[in-house]
């Protein structure tokens, strides 16, 4: 798959973006989570339709910025962004195309460490980089007994790349603030989603191959699309202090 490399000169977002974008991740979740029945089985199309639907929107929504941090760190987004959209199509197939997803997600996140790479080198703070792997290798020590090839070497360097992907987004975010930089609001934005993005996988990964969770689609796919917005979001360079400031008061 192609990545973005041109410059992006985006106009207006448009009025309806945010209310499609919330309408798809509601559609998302209530097709997997009522569609998991036998005998509501027809609700899934609302799943398929909906979950690409709202990790489009979400491509939208970065493209539309019209002050991004930087086009660098923009375009690394959105190629982020477009493996996870891959990585969407090939989880809701079979369960045989599970690695594929797995490798989607793994590209993913190679991206997002590139573009919070794009300003800062990597393991700026040791110690949240060192917590996240730590995370990591505890996750691996549970799945383990659980897991068979080739998911004993997909599974531990998927982990591996999304606990890197946490350490450096939350690493850049205190080394901006410690420096008090204009951009470090937008930076937290993307540590917090970075966080949240190892939470849904934390429950997707406790679902599937330890202890059926109830409502786990859910909890799985609104950690998803919160994780998604917030790393998203991250991307406007307009995410100050000063902008925020009517909000604070």
């Amino acid at each position: 798959m192609s990545t973005l490399s041109t410059p992006i000169a985006p106009g207006a977002p448009p009025a309806w973006l945010k209310p499609a974008l919330v309408v798809a991740a509601m559609g998302a979740i209530v097709g997997a989570s009522v569609g998991s029945g036998e005998v509501v089985d027809g609700w899934r199309w609302l799943h398929w339709l909906c979950k690409p639907l709202a990790t489009a929107l979400i491509f939208t929504m970065v493209w539309c910025v019209r002050s991004p941090v930087s086009q660098v760190y923009r375009r690394r987004i959105l190629n982020g962004i477009a493996f996870s959209l891959v990585g969407d199509v090939f989880l809701m197939l079979s369960p045989r195309w599970f690695v594929a997803g797995l490798l989607g997600f793994l590209l993913a996140h190679g991206w997002f460490i590139a573009a919070f790479l794009s300003d800062k080198p990597l393991v700026v703070r040791p110690l949240a980089w060192l917590l996240c792997l730590a995370y990591g290798a505890l996750a691996v020590w549970l799945l383990w007994p659980t897991l068979e090839l080739p998911l004993r070497i997909a599974v531990p360097l998927y982990i591996a790349v999304l606990a890197t992907m946490a350490g450096q987004a939350v690493g850049r975010v205190l080394w901006l603030r410690a420096r008090r930089d204009p951009h470090a609001l937008a930076a937290g934005f993307a540590a917090t989603g970075a966080l949240v993005f190892m939470l849904s996988d934390s429950l997707l990964a406790w679902n599937r191959f330890l202890v059926p969770l109830r409502w786990s689609a859910a909890a799985v796919l609104g950690a998803y699309y919160v994780a998604l917005w917030l790393i998203a979001r991250s991307v406007d360079a307009r995410a100050t202090p000063a902008m925020m400031g009517g909000i604070q008061r």
